[in-house]
């Protein structure tokens, strides 16, 4: 565990070279291989929380579901579910319940605001909560995920809740795939959207690892929290 007891996040990401998770139209992004999936897969059955955006949600209509026999096996032996919990964040709480997302065997949690829980829970989702507000403090949600048995919730997207959970400081280690292929477009989604971050205030990453499997690579950051060890020197 991390500082204050909160959740640790980990954010995992396949992109273009040119730094997109998306195309303009904003399809399912299905560009990474099968080593990529295998991957991504590898980091959902480490955590106990998969957490994503509605948008990422609107875009695919399912999430992903462990299916490789050892990683089952992996987290049988652990004494975890097979499934971790999947986490919808939605503040509107606007959400197609026709998704086949409410029909796959994963346990589903809804994130959203006292407005949007209106209307949901069993059979869509097995807990509710209903503290997302515009002003959100994403480290006492951390800790109330922390608290409630999700030691380590992996974020999967999309940009504008990832931008949040930087901002707040609660994304410990990011993944990110680069695929061998160029997007492009103004209007094409990035891994962090938002307002972005100044120079001298932008969080900042150590590098852990690189890896090259074909025509991908494989990277992992640790995300330094030290507000005094990620100023940028002025020279």
């Amino acid at each position: 565990m991390t500082e204050n007891d909160r959740a640790v996040g980990i954010m995992v990401l396949a992109m273009s070279v040119d730094g997109k998770i998306a195309d303009q139209k904003r399809s399912p992004a299905r560009f990474g291989s099968a080593a990529d999936q295998l991957h991504l897969e590898t980091q959902i059955a480490q955590a106990d929380g998969v957490l994503f955006g509605a948008g990422t949600l609107q875009a695919y209509g399912t999430t992903l579901r462990i299916t490789q026999p050892d990683l089952l096996k992996q987290r049988q032996q652990q004494g975890k579910p097979l499934q971790p919990i999947h986490i919808v964040c939605s503040g509107s709480g606007r959400l197609n319940p026709d998704y086949r997302f409410f029909q796959q065997a994963v346990p589903r949690w809804l994130l959203t605001s006292a407005e949007g829980a209106q209307g949901w829970g069993l059979p869509q989702f097995d807990r509710v909560l209903n503290n997302l507000t515009d002003e959100s403090d994403w480290q006492q949600i951390f800790r109330q995920l922390a608290a409630l048995g999700l030691k380590k919730i992996a974020v999967t997207g999309g940009g504008q809740l990832v931008a949040s959970l930087l901002a707040a400081e609660v994304i410990d280690e990011i993944w990110l795939t680069v695929c061998p292929l160029i997007l492009g477009g103004t209007q094409a989604p990035t891994p962090v959207e938002g307002d972005g971050f100044l120079a001298h205030l932008a969080p900042r990453l150590e590098l852990r690892s690189a890896q090259v499997l074909g025509s991908e690579v494989f990277l992992h950051y640790g995300c330094i929290q030290d507000p005094k060890d990620r100023q940028l020197t002025n020279l």
